[in-house]
């Protein structure tokens, strides 16, 4: 996509937001705080700058935070809650134990709103604010967040379950991201956010060693950052260790992750299908040569992300605590 077509691609995207999620349903807006809480962004960006002095990955983490939480039930902040009575959290389901962080700061965020404009902004825009601006502090893209999500009181744990995983192969990737609204471009745009962030040895160690239970490494990988990669996570190893998504720009927000799945580099198994498939190599190649062309899908697609089913108006509540319902 160019620069040129982001403006029709919103307006044709709030139309067809109508189709799929339903006409009754009120629409979010990027002015939503204007009026109630007008330095929201300001306080976000500013919690998550204090954030990222002790924890280069903040920014990462955060962003996951927001992936994971739409992927459950749409972007409600149930990734936020703890286990309480009549909840159990989504924290413990595979792919979210161990994996996502961040909760922490996220709490700090809502402190410094609450001081600021009490009980007026919800958890789930918060996640979807701090994914934001955790991509613009990184180098990447901006864009209009679209806001007037509420809180869900409940969690799914059952549908966390189902949240992509790395081991996933493409086909099946896909077809969950379009259970959700999301087209194949969406696929290859969102999985962009490994261009910055870190991935345990645990989650791509058989690729090194025994690929599909083969006895032998993953062979779409090459073959001099096998040998880099089984050097970080040696059979045996910590299987906790922490690798570079991007071995080449880690901390950075650019187009690189895909030029490193041009030389089969890509660090997971999900990351490397990518290149597999005539539509999505197409997208791969599109995007390692125009960085732009990445920035302005990857905010369109974020866009598209932010709308899976939101709760609106009387729907659920706004938390004065991320952690539990009120």
């Amino acid at each position: 996509m160019s620069s040129f077509r982001v403006v029709p691609m919103l307006s044709f995207f709030a139309f067809t937001t109508t189709i799929l999620f339903g006409a009754s349903k009120a629409q979010l807006c990027s002015t939503f705080y204007d009026d109630t809480c007008p330095d929201v962004f300001t306080i976000v960006r500013s919690v998550i700058e204090q954030a990222a002095l002790s924890d280069v990955r903040i920014g990462a983490k955060l962003l996951r935070l927001h992936f994971h939480d739409c992927f459950v039930d749409g972007c409600d902040g149930s990734i936020l809650l703890d286990n309480a009575d009549g909840i159990v959290s989504e924290k413990q389901a595979v792919p979210n134990n161990n994996s996502v962080a961040g909760f922490s700061v996220v709490d700090d965020i809502k402190a410094a709103l609450e001081e600021a404009c009490p009980g007026v902004v919800s958890c789930a825009d918060i996640l979807a604010i701090a994914a934001e601006a955790s991509v613009c502090l990184a180098g990447g893209p901006t864009w209009e967040v679209q806001l007037g999500r509420r809180d869900s009181r409940k969690a799914n744990p059952e549908e966390a379950q189902k949240i992509p995983n790395p081991r996933e192969g493409l086909a099946n990737i896909t077809a969950k991201f379009a259970s959700k609204g999301l087209d194949i471009t969406d696929v290859v745009a969102l999985s962009g956010a490994h261009t910055f962030g870190r991935a345990r040895c645990l989650l791509f160690q058989d690729r090194l060693f025994n690929f599909m239970n083969t006895t032998k490494p993953d062979s779409t990988l090459d073959a001099s950052f096998l040998q880099t990669l089984r050097q970080a996570c040696p059979r045996g190893g910590n299987p906790s260790s922490l690798n570079n998504l991007d071995f080449s720009t880690p901390d950075t927000f650019d187009k690189n992750y895909f030029s490193n799945l041009q030389t089969n580099r890509g660090l997971l198994q999900s990351d490397q299908e990518l290149f597999s498939a005539a539509d999505t190599i197409d997208l791969v190649n599109n995007f390692a040569a125009s960085q732009s062309q990445f920035f302005d899908s990857f905010a369109q697609s974020m866009i598209n992300m932010g709308n899976i089913n939101p709760l609106t108006d009387d729907e659920g509540e706004i938390r004065t605590n991320c952690r539990r319902v009120n």
